[in-house]
């Protein structure tokens, strides 16, 4: 009996050149849920942003930008307002400076 021939154009079929092998790695990164905010949300929060920042713009009338990316120009007292839960996390994530560092 005689073996059976396999076409050329096979994708399966052996061939006289080495296979290339390549792996895959999987990237797992941590999957941080947000809280759902409605729009206007930013307006009801007092955010973090560097006590300079908001001198320089008391005096210049340029917006600030707070740790959680809120651009707005400060006028109301921030104490009237619970701190934004996005910021605070931020915040509450970074290192404490080092030996003079600010």
């Amino acid at each position: 009996m005689s073996e059976p021939q396999i076409p050329l154009d096979d994708p399966l079929a052996p061939s006289a050149e080495p296979q290339r092998q390549t792996s895959t790695a999987v990237l797992e990164r941590e999957q941080v849920e947000e809280q759902v905010q409605e729009p206007g949300d930013h307006e009801r929060f007092s955010h973090y942003v560097r006590k300079e920042k908001i001198l320089e713009s008391a005096l210049s009338g340029e917006p600030v930008v707070a740790l959680c990316g809120k651009v707005w120009v400060p006028g109301r007292d921030p104490k009237k307002f619970p701190v934004c839960p996005t910021c605070k996390e931020i915040y509450e994530g970074l290192r404490a400076p080092q030996d003079g560092e600010e």
